[in-house]
């Protein structure tokens, strides 16, 4: 079982929620979860876990900020991490796809266009695997030699957008139960399947 607690306030990411137990740590919240909430994010360089992005500036004025913490594999697998990491950005994906957003994804991120949407990192510890996955919601704040944009940035036809504050919220829940939803699909066809 996996539960999910969308916060309402609004606090930085900066890195440190990656770290294991930051779930029960901070909320008292026992299993695997799904922190979901709006912030802005700088990352630190000492909580940065990624190689590739040392010395880089990671950092957004408003992001949607899911941190993903799964307590069923001791130690931490970090091959099943990123593959649970590239199965949320790929329903991210296609809940944008059915609104009708054509996006483009590359490993783990998402884009629009040339525009990067989202930023994610999986990783591992003793007790569990961890995946944060980050969604811009406008430009405001972001790297300068980076192209961003964010959901509420993106518009149909009619110049109508598609995000605001008033929907967004129902976004991240139909986001996060369909990869509840698919974790527990996973888990039924393990248990009706013939092995030999």
């Amino acid at each position: 079982m996996i539960v999910h607690k969308h916060l309402d306030n609004n606090f930085e990411y900066d890195g440190s929620q990656i770290n294991p137990n930051w779930g029960f740590k901070t909320f008292k919240i026992k299993g695997s979860s799904i922190i979901t909430w709006i912030g802005s994010m700088n990352i630190k360089n000492d909580n940065l876990k990624d190689y590739e992005d040392l010395g880089l500036d990671i950092k957004s004025d408003a992001i949607i900020n899911c941190i993903v913490e799964h307590y069923d594999i001791q130690p931490g697998n970090l091959r099943i991490a990123y593959l649970r990491q590239r199965l949320l950005v790929m329903i991210l994906a296609e809940e944008l796809s059915k609104k009708g957003i054509e996006t483009l994804r590359e490993g783990d991120d998402i884009y629009i266009s040339k525009y990067k949407l989202t930023v994610s990192i999986a990783t591992v510890s003793l007790s569990s695997t961890k995946i944060h996955l980050g969604i811009n919601l406008t430009d405001d704040g972001s790297p300068d030699d980076v192209d961003v944009i964010g959901l509420y940035q993106l518009k149909d036809k009619e110049k109508n957008r598609y995000f605001n504050p008033n929907n967004i919220a129902g976004f991240v829940d139909t986001i996060v139960n369909n990869y509840i939803n698919e974790l527990k699909d996973i888990e039924l066809d393990i248990s009706k399947t013939s092995v030999f």
